[in-house]
């Protein structure tokens, strides 16, 4: 994106973690492939590959501002 190779509001980095349903899905918007946005490191293929579940949480917010619904640590015991 420094280099001005990546455009700033669509670009794999911006938009990561892609899900499998991402990946699969018949519509794709991004200027990017989606073998990129999937596999965006040659290492990746060879090691296998988690799937998240969900994309990201409220944007930003939701990343730096992660809520626990675990029950207490007391419950366990």
């Amino acid at each position: 994106m420094e280099e001005g190779k990546a455009d700033k509001l669509d670009n794999v980095l911006k938009n990561s973690p892609h899900t499998l349903e991402q990946i699969t899905s018949n519509e794709w918007t991004h200027q990017y492939s989606r073998e990129k946005a999937a596999y965006p490191l040659p290492y990746i293929k060879k090691r296998g590959k988690f799937w998240p579940s969900v994309g990201r949480v409220d944007n930003v917010y939701g990343d730096l501002n992660i809520v626990c619904t675990c029950p207490s640590i007391n419950e366990y015991l």
